[in-house]
């Protein structure tokens, strides 16, 4: 079972709280998927050909966890074969995370899915990226848990646009890694991924190799 974190209808698809949602309707697509129900304040969706249920809690980010737990229990569906795919601020734009367990990090949709689930439950984390240095002009936490907010529920700048499809891709195929193989072979994936920013430093770092190497042998 992949579990989607976002919040339902229009004015919340192309926001970055709803990468979770982005990622399982591209597994979705992938497998012609036509067919979804909503029960239980959960879109579902069957892939019989994998074995995989897709899920879309569809009662806002800070309740998911009661429909995905309603869901997996109907399904007798144990924690160790539930994956969590949602947005992570604290990591760049474009890097992917898996964990078997841990904390919610902040990140309400996980507070509420480690209330029904306990903190045992595999996650896939899609970077969305902080706002790079303090929030200009704001001084206190509260403000600064403002600008957070703004963040995750703003829309993607063009240039992250660009890089989108690519990465929600990308965390498609880190989940499916999953459920064909294993959290193992899912991490692995998903930690020799160099998408967003990252790709562009590494690039750099690696011409700059380049250039000091072919220095050195002119002067060698």
């Amino acid at each position: 079972m992949i579990v989607g974190l976002g919040n339902p209808g229009p004015s919340y698809a192309n926001t970055r709280h709803n990468v979770g949602f982005m990622v399982v309707d591209e597994i979705a697509r992938r497998f012609d998927v036509a067919s979804w129900k909503t029960k239980d304040r959960a879109r579902q969706a069957q892939v019989p050909e994998r074995s995989l249920l897709l899920v879309e809690p569809q009662s806002f980010m800070n309740e998911s966890g009661a429909p995905a737990r309603l869901v997996a229990a109907w399904y007798r569906i144990p924690n160790e074969r539930v994956l969590v795919v949602y947005d992570e601020l604290d990591l760049p734009f474009g890097r992917l995370r898996v964990r078997a367990n841990g904390s919610s990090g902040g990140h309400n949709g996980m507070k509420s899915i480690i209330a029904f689930f306990g903190p045992d439950i595999p996650r896939l984390r899609v970077g969305i990226g902080r706002e790079s240095g303090p929030v200009p002009g704001a001084a206190s936490e509260s403000e600064q848990n403002r600008g957070a907010i703004d963040r995750v529920l703003g829309s993607f700048t063009p240039e992250e646009r660009a890089e989108l499809p690519a990465i929600v891709a990308a965390a498609a195929d880190a989940a499916l890694e999953w459920a064909e193989h294993d959290l193992t072979a899912a991490a692995n994936f998903a930690n020799a991924l160099r998408l967003g920013p990252a790709a562009s430093e590494d690039k750099e770092s690696n011409q700059s190799d380049g250039e000091s190497r072919l220095r050195g042998e002119e002067f060698s």
